[in-house]
């Protein structure tokens, strides 16, 4: 078709998550990648994906000259949102753009040519891929530039052990009472074995939550970020030089990077998780890739290193298209 771009786009919202799913997967694939990030405007913003028609209507004016002719060899879409314009795509270059999904979009795999979505989400089809977590950027690669720009934390003292912090979800409270019981947990494995505490919060953590951490960890080796006014977010360098992981049981997709260091990842759940988050979780400790907070674990293991594999599978089925 005239007018085809030989490049990669990668649709998300403001979700960090979303970005980072469709972000790891479109820089695999072999093509310039271009991030747009698009926000459908009322009444495609309560529909999407399922009310796919006005084209670029559906996007606010400041928007619209993202969404436009010529169209690419390749999208890729993470969230709700996306689906939208993924799935337009599709149609809108009359079948020459390859168009990605990643997570159930709750409608028909098969307005999509290929649907990536985790097992838990149950979903099934020809075009349908279904790792077991979240895909991301972290490989050997990835720990090598996070131990190169954090190398201070080789000095601390060992294990070093780094906590994931996520928030409260639906279904699944992380409150003040959470936090103690984690930090006490914590501490107390911290006053048998040594090392250090290298904590980071997330967008969602709650300030009582983050407030629990600063206060009972002030006498540890170690860090707490919360964010720019901690400094330059140290996420790789901790799990570059992590000897164990400890991450809330809240986030898919915190626990998949977790999984994909290699060493030791521990979660303490202390209430009934929701039932996609079980099956999650449940996967994950059946391949002894998750274990409980004072279980013990294997100094490594098995990275789960998924991305890469499922850009291989894309590339394949975009060949023989």
């Amino acid at each position: 078709m005239p007018g085809m771009r030989a490049e990669c786009w990668a649709i998300t919202d403001a979700s960090a998550g979303n970005q980072r799913q469709a972000l790891a997967l479109a820089e695999r694939m072999g093509l310039p990648v271009r991030h747009l990030l698009l926000e459908p405007r009322v009444p495609w913003s309560w529909l999407a994906p399922r009310f796919a028609l006005g084209g670029r209507l559906a996007l606010p004016a400041d928007q619209r000259g993202q969404f436009a002719p010529p169209w690419p060899q390749l999208a890729i879409g993470c969230g709700r949102a996306a689906a939208l314009f993924t799935r337009m795509l599709r149609r809108l270059s009359r079948g020459q753009c390859h168009s990605v999904q990643i997570l159930d979009p709750r409608i028909d795999p098969a307005h999509w040519d290929t649907v990536i979505a985790p097992r838990h989400d149950q979903l099934a089809g020809s075009n349908v891929l279904v790792p077991l977590g979240s895909l991301n950027p972290v490989d050997g690669d990835w720990l090598a530039d996070g131990r190169d720009a954090c190398p201070a934390f080789e000095e601390l003292p060992q294990p070093r052990v780094g906590v994931l912090l996520g928030g409260p979800r639906k279904q699944l409270a992380l409150d003040a009472d959470y936090a103690h019981m984690l930090a006490t947990q914590l501490l107390a494995r911290h006053a048998r074995e040594g090392g250090s505490l290298l904590v980071l919060a997330s967008r969602r953590t709650p300030p009582a939550m983050l407030a629990i951490f600063r206060d009972a960890l002030a006498g540890v080796p170690g860090l707490v970020w919360s964010g720019p006014d901690d400094g330059r977010n140290p996420y790789p360098g901790v799990l570059g030089w992590a000897d164990r992981l400890v991450v809330t049981p809240d986030s898919v997709n915190m626990l998949s990077e977790a999984c994909a260091v290699g060493c030791a990842v521990h979660t303490h759940v202390a209430a009934p998780l929701p039932d996609k988050l079980a099956r999650f979780h449940a996967a994950l400790r059946e391949r002894s890739l998750l274990h409980g907070l004072d279980d013990e674990a294997p100094a490594r293991q098995p990275p789960l290193r998924e991305t890469a594999a499922i850009a291989a599978e894309l590339q394949r089925r975009m060949a023989i298209r």
